[in-house]
Protein backbone atom coordinates (compact mmCIF):
# COMPACT_ATOMS: atom_id res chain seq x y z
CA UNK A 1 0.00 0.00 0.00
CA UNK A 2 1.27 3.81 -0.91
CA UNK A 3 1.08 5.98 1.95
CA UNK A 4 -0.83 8.81 1.65
CA UNK A 5 0.69 12.35 2.14
CA UNK A 6 -1.26 14.95 4.10
CA UNK A 7 -0.23 17.56 1.46
CA UNK A 8 -1.93 19.17 -1.28
CA UNK A 9 0.76 19.65 -4.84
CA UNK A 10 -0.83 22.95 -5.82
CA UNK A 11 0.23 24.40 -2.98
CA UNK A 12 3.92 22.72 -2.69
CA UNK A 13 4.27 24.08 -6.09
CA UNK A 14 3.25 27.63 -4.95
CA UNK A 15 5.60 28.51 -2.74
CA UNK A 16 8.21 26.47 -4.07
CA UNK A 17 7.54 29.05 -7.04
CA UNK A 18 8.48 31.85 -5.04
CA UNK A 19 11.18 29.88 -2.91
CA UNK A 20 14.07 31.88 -4.11
CA UNK A 21 12.24 34.96 -2.69
CA UNK A 22 12.15 33.46 0.40
CA UNK A 23 15.43 35.84 2.79
CA UNK A 24 13.99 38.72 0.25
CA UNK A 25 12.68 41.04 3.20
CA UNK A 26 11.29 43.71 -0.01
CA UNK A 27 9.43 39.83 -1.10
CA UNK A 28 6.07 38.29 -1.13
CA UNK A 29 7.69 36.96 2.44
CA UNK A 30 8.04 40.60 3.99
CA UNK A 31 4.82 40.31 6.33
CA UNK A 32 6.83 36.53 7.83
CA UNK A 33 9.72 38.48 8.37
CA UNK A 34 8.06 41.39 9.77
CA UNK A 35 6.04 39.38 12.66
CA UNK A 36 8.79 36.87 12.91
CA UNK A 37 10.59 38.80 16.27
CA UNK A 38 6.81 38.89 17.68
CA UNK A 39 6.54 35.11 17.21
CA UNK A 40 9.75 33.76 18.38
CA UNK A 41 9.55 36.11 21.30
CA UNK A 42 5.88 34.72 22.45
CA UNK A 43 7.37 31.36 22.01
CA UNK A 44 10.80 32.08 23.65
CA UNK A 45 8.76 32.98 26.78
CA UNK A 46 6.20 30.56 27.36
CA UNK A 47 9.15 27.40 26.37
CA UNK A 48 12.81 28.95 26.56
CA UNK A 49 14.75 28.15 23.59
CA UNK A 50 18.20 27.67 24.77
CA UNK A 51 19.14 24.29 24.51
CA UNK A 52 16.03 23.33 23.85
CA UNK A 53 15.37 20.30 21.24
CA UNK A 54 12.85 22.01 18.50
CA UNK A 55 11.21 21.12 15.69
CA UNK A 56 9.67 23.35 12.93
CA UNK A 57 6.86 21.95 11.30
CA UNK A 58 5.88 23.28 7.60
CA UNK A 59 9.47 25.38 7.75
CA UNK A 60 9.70 26.23 4.49
CA UNK A 61 12.66 28.95 3.43
CA UNK A 62 13.90 29.13 7.55
CA UNK A 63 12.95 32.23 8.64
CA UNK A 64 11.46 31.23 12.26
CA UNK A 65 13.48 27.79 12.27
CA UNK A 66 16.42 30.14 11.58
CA UNK A 67 15.64 32.39 14.77
CA UNK A 68 15.14 30.09 16.84
CA UNK A 69 18.43 28.07 16.13
CA UNK A 70 20.35 31.64 16.97
CA UNK A 71 18.32 32.06 20.27
CA UNK A 72 20.17 28.96 21.12
CA UNK A 73 17.71 25.85 20.27
CA UNK A 74 19.00 22.76 18.27
CA UNK A 75 16.48 22.56 14.94
CA UNK A 76 14.92 20.20 13.10
CA UNK A 77 13.22 22.37 10.06
CA UNK A 78 10.87 20.19 7.75
CA UNK A 79 8.86 20.79 4.90
CA UNK A 80 7.92 18.85 1.45
CA UNK A 81 8.43 21.66 -0.66
CA UNK A 82 11.57 20.50 -2.07
CA UNK A 83 12.79 24.36 -3.55
CA UNK A 84 12.15 26.42 -0.53
CA UNK A 85 14.12 23.88 1.93
CA UNK A 86 16.75 23.95 -0.35
CA UNK A 87 16.82 27.62 0.21
CA UNK A 88 16.71 27.30 3.51
CA UNK A 89 19.70 25.18 3.98
CA UNK A 90 22.05 26.83 1.45
CA UNK A 91 21.09 30.47 3.84
CA UNK A 92 22.15 28.54 7.05
CA UNK A 93 25.26 27.38 4.98
CA UNK A 94 25.92 31.17 3.77
CA UNK A 95 24.77 33.05 7.57
CA UNK A 96 26.84 30.34 9.12
CA UNK A 97 23.58 29.60 11.09
CA UNK A 98 24.69 27.15 14.37
CA UNK A 99 22.67 23.77 15.26
CA UNK A 100 20.05 23.61 12.48
CA UNK A 101 19.02 21.07 10.17
CA UNK A 102 16.38 20.68 7.43
CA UNK A 103 14.77 17.39 6.26
CA UNK A 104 11.72 16.82 3.33
CA UNK A 105 9.51 14.46 5.29
CA UNK A 106 6.00 14.99 6.34
CA UNK A 107 5.37 15.51 10.03
CA UNK A 108 3.38 12.16 10.07
CA UNK A 109 6.35 10.04 8.95
CA UNK A 110 8.29 11.98 10.99
CA UNK A 111 6.19 11.08 14.18
CA UNK A 112 6.33 7.60 13.69
CA UNK A 113 10.16 7.78 13.14
CA UNK A 114 10.91 9.77 16.37
CA UNK A 115 7.67 9.62 19.05
CA UNK A 116 8.40 11.83 21.77
CA UNK A 117 11.94 13.52 20.69
CA UNK A 118 11.61 17.14 20.96
CA UNK A 119 11.15 19.62 23.77
CA UNK A 120 9.16 22.15 21.81
CA UNK A 121 7.39 21.86 18.67
CA UNK A 122 6.51 24.58 15.77
CA UNK A 123 4.03 24.64 13.25
CA UNK A 124 3.32 28.56 11.99
CA UNK A 125 1.29 29.02 9.16
CA UNK A 126 1.10 25.83 7.67
CA UNK A 127 -2.41 24.22 8.92
CA UNK A 128 -4.68 25.94 6.38
CA UNK A 129 -2.61 24.56 3.27
CA UNK A 130 -3.29 21.52 3.99
CA UNK A 131 -5.68 19.06 3.16
CA UNK A 132 -6.09 17.88 6.76
CA UNK A 133 -5.08 19.66 9.45
CA UNK A 134 -5.86 17.44 12.38
CA UNK A 135 -3.91 14.59 10.96
CA UNK A 136 -1.29 17.79 11.02
CA UNK A 137 -2.03 18.75 14.86
CA UNK A 138 -2.34 14.93 15.60
CA UNK A 139 0.87 14.08 14.72
CA UNK A 140 2.96 17.35 16.20
CA UNK A 141 1.24 15.65 20.03
CA UNK A 142 2.89 12.94 19.28
CA UNK A 143 6.35 14.49 18.39
CA UNK A 144 6.60 16.24 21.36
CA UNK A 145 7.69 15.19 24.97
CA UNK A 146 5.33 14.86 28.00
CA UNK A 147 5.17 18.58 29.45
CA UNK A 148 6.37 20.03 26.12
CA UNK A 149 5.05 23.00 24.18
CA UNK A 150 3.22 23.11 20.84
CA UNK A 151 2.64 26.20 19.03
CA UNK A 152 0.50 26.42 16.19
CA UNK A 153 -0.52 29.80 14.08
CA UNK A 154 -3.54 29.83 11.75
CA UNK A 155 -6.32 32.19 10.33
CA UNK A 156 -9.48 32.48 11.96
CA UNK A 157 -12.65 31.75 9.08
CA UNK A 158 -15.27 34.80 8.89
CA UNK A 159 -16.63 37.21 7.31
CA UNK A 160 -13.64 39.77 9.58
CA UNK A 161 -10.56 37.61 8.13
CA UNK A 162 -12.14 36.84 4.54
CA UNK A 163 -11.96 40.69 4.13
CA UNK A 164 -8.50 41.50 5.78
CA UNK A 165 -6.34 38.37 5.06
CA UNK A 166 -7.90 37.74 1.77
CA UNK A 167 -9.13 40.80 0.32
CA UNK A 168 -7.31 43.15 2.04
CA UNK A 169 -3.83 41.53 2.15
CA UNK A 170 -3.49 39.62 -1.60
CA UNK A 171 -5.78 42.29 -3.51
CA UNK A 172 -6.14 45.94 -2.35
CA UNK A 173 -3.03 45.76 -0.03
CA UNK A 174 -0.89 43.32 -1.93
CA UNK A 175 0.96 41.78 0.59
CA UNK A 176 0.66 38.63 -0.51
CA UNK A 177 0.30 36.57 -3.65
CA UNK A 178 -3.21 36.22 -4.80
CA UNK A 179 -4.49 33.08 -4.05
CA UNK A 180 -2.41 32.77 -1.30
CA UNK A 181 -5.14 31.69 1.06
CA UNK A 182 -8.45 29.92 0.57
CA UNK A 183 -11.24 31.10 2.60
CA UNK A 184 -12.60 27.32 2.91
CA UNK A 185 -9.40 26.01 4.51
CA UNK A 186 -9.44 28.44 6.98
CA UNK A 187 -9.84 27.45 10.50
CA UNK A 188 -11.60 28.99 13.38
CA UNK A 189 -10.20 28.79 17.26
CA UNK A 190 -12.83 26.04 18.09
CA UNK A 191 -11.77 23.78 15.61
CA UNK A 192 -8.15 24.16 16.35
CA UNK A 193 -9.12 23.69 19.69
CA UNK A 194 -11.09 21.03 18.83
CA UNK A 195 -8.06 19.25 17.04
CA UNK A 196 -5.89 19.89 20.00
CA UNK A 197 -7.88 18.21 22.53
CA UNK A 198 -8.52 15.10 20.45
CA UNK A 199 -4.39 14.93 19.68
CA UNK A 200 -4.44 15.68 24.00
CA UNK A 201 -2.89 18.86 23.51
CA UNK A 202 -4.32 21.44 26.24
CA UNK A 203 -4.78 24.88 24.90
CA UNK A 204 -2.61 27.08 27.26
CA UNK A 205 -2.71 30.93 26.08
CA UNK A 206 -4.41 32.22 22.74
CA UNK A 207 -3.02 35.13 20.60
CA UNK A 208 -3.72 37.41 18.05
CA UNK A 209 -2.03 38.94 15.36
CA UNK A 210 -2.81 42.53 14.31
CA UNK A 211 -1.39 44.68 11.63
CA UNK A 212 -2.22 48.12 10.81
CA UNK A 213 -1.18 49.23 7.00
CA UNK A 214 -0.84 53.34 7.68
CA UNK A 215 1.89 52.89 10.27
CA UNK A 216 3.06 49.12 9.18
CA UNK A 217 3.08 48.05 12.30
CA UNK A 218 2.36 44.58 14.05
CA UNK A 219 1.29 43.66 17.13
CA UNK A 220 0.33 40.76 19.52
CA UNK A 221 -3.02 41.49 21.50
CA UNK A 222 -6.39 39.53 22.76
CA UNK A 223 -8.34 39.50 19.49
CA UNK A 224 -8.34 35.91 17.95
CA UNK A 225 -11.23 37.15 15.03
CA UNK A 226 -8.44 36.89 11.95
CA UNK A 227 -4.54 35.83 12.44
CA UNK A 228 -4.19 33.87 15.25
CA UNK A 229 -1.59 31.87 17.67
CA UNK A 230 -2.25 28.98 19.75
CA UNK A 231 0.38 27.58 22.78
CA UNK A 232 -0.63 24.08 23.30
CA UNK A 233 0.90 21.34 26.12
CA UNK A 234 1.30 17.64 26.19
CA UNK A 235 -0.01 16.32 29.55
CA UNK A 236 3.16 15.08 32.01
CA UNK A 237 2.08 11.48 32.28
Amino acid sequence: MTETVNADPAELAKFSELAHRWWDPQSEFRPLHQINPLRLEWIDQISPLRGEKVLDVGCGGGILADSMARKGAEVLGIDLATKALKVAQLHALESGTPHIQYREVSVEALAQEMPGAFDTVTCMEMLEHVPDPGSVVAACARLVKPGGYVFFSTINRNAKAFMLAIVGAEYVLKMLPKGTHEYAKMIRPSELATACRSANLSVEQTRGLQFNPLTNRYWLDADTSVNYMFATRRPIE
